[in-house]
């Protein structure tokens, strides 16, 4: 059926302007579930309503779009400005996010006191303190500021310091405080003191080393010899810091390095803070709600995101890629940091290395961080036991396998079956169907598809029966093992289908079955015309959502496929003297169509089987 909008939305389109600014999407309670900024607000909001849209997120936003709302403004910067505003107060669930949307742990130093304290915050106010972050971990912040204290060994009491007390804490008779409560330093020593310690935090360290080397030695020669460990110590505590600090870049450079990975739904960025020149620090945020944007978005997202909250905003920051708004962007961060910002993609040399080693790092953490999911047995229990419950099954779901449809206007369509045992995704179990039988048939698509997988279970069976030399092998477990829950996507129709076919191959009651409607995410079961909706933060239903994407996906990606492999057959087929044969032999040398349109008339030709004539008609065709 062809998507129209509701019509309150049909007439909000009519009247669009082509103006910057922004649009609130809202659901039928009113709540706001997205924000988004645009240049010309009639293009980009119609974006969302038409037909076809690429994005499995665009198509469940605006399957939940019952009114909208728009800002104009007079600048995209006053846009950008806006949207993070709504964004910050309003929290809309569809919005790309750092995880959890927490708030992340900076180091304060409280520089607008007299005698400043070093604390650790996770809220960055306007009060004349100097804040460095962010930080992902607060164990990290903590380990960080004890290594600083035995090198900057500054107070942490309550006293009001008026350098006149008897005595001092503990901390000053452990070397950890340099007693300001009883004036063993007055307030410009302590601040001194303060501002090596924020110049240790912002990459400044050689000059602090040379200072504590000079003092010990000047100590050992006045035989002040246990003033002289104290030194030793603190030159100890400042190798051990910098020795992870790098040395990577100019002198001078004031650079944050951004690159990310992604997969499955999954994004991970990674920065690289450098900082006169030294790789100071590096953090990883992971991104919610990333899933089917484009790699442009994750990153402008990111950057108004990030530098919201930021508390140095660097000379220059380095991309992977273009962003459209850059020069946008970089006003807004010009006004942060009242001087010039530049964001560079670099090209070559070492600012491209400096990109690239970000950019694996965000892969390496990924990759960590979706392992350590996936071995996290007791969230996969619980999610199994949760449907268990939830559906009535005989057993816990162990094996579970899910099945999408993707097509264009009923043409080229390709199913998946993606398989998940205990609650981690199987992928040498993945399976493909390009469909034979129907076009722009969903169900008729569906029902092919798991015809088609069950006689591959009745075949390993008769194989097994019936074939002594299958004895010992191993069985092809993508159709030999019944899956402990089948969901098909698509709600009752798709359910009744499937009830057909396993009733056709004697499985009905044996393959536990369900139906995922797409609106609410709600379950059907058979027998049973109520639907089930799981708790919304339940790990079961979060294991669901990962199987449902999971089979978007691979269906999506396989139907890509499918299209890129037509369009460039029809094309090459087109030309004159061009058949099946030599289609594949152009292939096989060139790769693909844009091989092809680079080679001249000549390299064409010296493929077997292509005369000068026909490589001329290649040639001007492609031309």
């Amino acid at each position: 059926m062809a998507y129209a909008p509701p019509e309150n939305i049909q007439e909000i389109l009519k009247k669009l302007p082509a103006k910057p600014g922004v649009y609130i999407h809202k659901d039928k309670y009113g709540t706001i579930i997205y924000v988004g900024k645009a240049i010309n607000l009639r293009s980009r909001v119609r974006s969302y309503f038409h037909e076809n849209v690429d994005s499995i997120k665009t198509s469940r936003l605006r399957r939940e779009i019952a009114d909208l709302e728009i800002i104009t403004t007079e600048t995209e910067l006053e846009a950008l400005l806006l949207e993070n505003t709504l964004i910050k107060k309003h929290k809309p669930k569809y919005n790309i996010r750092l995880k959890d949307d927490k708030r992340y742990p900076y180091i304060k130093v409280h520089w607008q006191d007299d005698f400043p304290k070093v604390t650790v915050t996770r809220r960055m106010e306007r009060d004349g303190g100097r804040y460095f972050g962010p930080y992902t971990s607060v164990w990290a912040v903590h380990q960080t500021l004890d290594m600083l204290r035995k090198i900057f060994p500054y107070l942490t009491c309550d006293r009001i310091i008026n350098g006149r007390d008897e005595r001092a804490c503990l901390y000053f008779d452990i070397k950890l405080c340099n007693g300001p409560c009883i004036g063993a330093v007055n307030r410009e020593q302590y601040r001194a003191m303060i501002q090596d310690l924020m110049d240790f935090l912002n990459g400044k360290s050689e000059h602090i080393a040379q200072e504590i080397e000079q003092k010990m030695a000047q100590a050992a020669e006045n035989l002040q010899f246990e003033k002289a460990a104290e030194y030793r110590d603190q030159l100890t505590a400042v190798t051990k810091v910098t020795a992870k600090q790098k040395v990577i870049s100019a002198a001078n450079a004031d650079q944050d390095v951004i690159a990310f990975a992604r997969d499955q739904g999954d994004a991970c960025v990674q920065v690289f803070f450098i900082r006169y020149g030294k790789l100071i620090g590096r953090e990883y945020f992971m991104l919610d709600n990333a899933e089917g944007e484009s790699d442009e978005t994750i990153l402008s997202d990111f950057l108004t995101r990030f530098y919201d909250e930021a508390a140095h905003i660097p000379k220059e920051v380095l991309l992977p890629s273009e962003v459209s708004e850059a020069l946008v962007i970089e006003e807004w961060l010009r006004q942060k940091r009242s001087t010039k910002v530049t964001i560079t993609v670099p090209q070559k040399g070492k600012k491209k290395e400096l990109v690239q080693m970000a950019a694996t790092n965000a892969q390496d953490t990924l990759n960590t961080i979706r392992q350590q999911w996936e071995a996290d047995r007791s969230k996969h229990v619980q999610a199994m036991a949760e449907l268990q419950e939830a559906l009535n099954l005989p057993t816990p779901p162990a094996r579970i396998e899910c099945y999408d449809i993707s097509h264009t206007q009923g043409t080229n369509t390709v199913a998946s079956m993606v398989v998940f045992v205990q609650g981690a995704p199987k992928k040498s179990d993945y399976r493909r169907f390009n469909i034979r039988t129907v076009t722009n048939d969903d169900f008729g698509a569906m029902k092919e598809t798991l015809t088609r997988r069950f006689q591959r279970y009745q075949e390993s069976l008769d194989g097994e029966l019936h074939d002594a030399s299958q004895i010992g092998k191993q069985k092809d477990t993508a159709w030999a093992i019944l899956p402990d829950l089948l969901i098909v996507d698509g709600g009752k129709g798709q359910l009744s289908m499937a009830v057909d076919v396993l009733r056709a191959f004697g499985l009905e009651g044996e393959v536990p079955l369900a139906g995922l409607a797409k609106q609410e995410e709600e379950l059907f079961v058979p027998g049973n015309p109520r639907s089930i909706l799981l708790d919304r933060r339940s790990q079961g239903l979060y294991l669901v959502q990962r199987v449902r994407d999971e089979a978007h996906r691979f269906a999506n990606e396989g139907h890509r496929k499918q299209r890129s492999k037509v369009g460039t057959a029809s094309i090459l087929d087109s030309i004159p003297g061009v058949g099946p044969k030599r289609r594949k032999l152009l292939l096989d040398r060139f790769g693909s169509l844009d091989g092809i349109r680079q080679a001249t008339v000549e390299e064409i030709a010296t493929v077997p089987g292509i005369p000068i004539e026909v490589a001329e008609a290649v040639k001007a065709h492609m031309d």
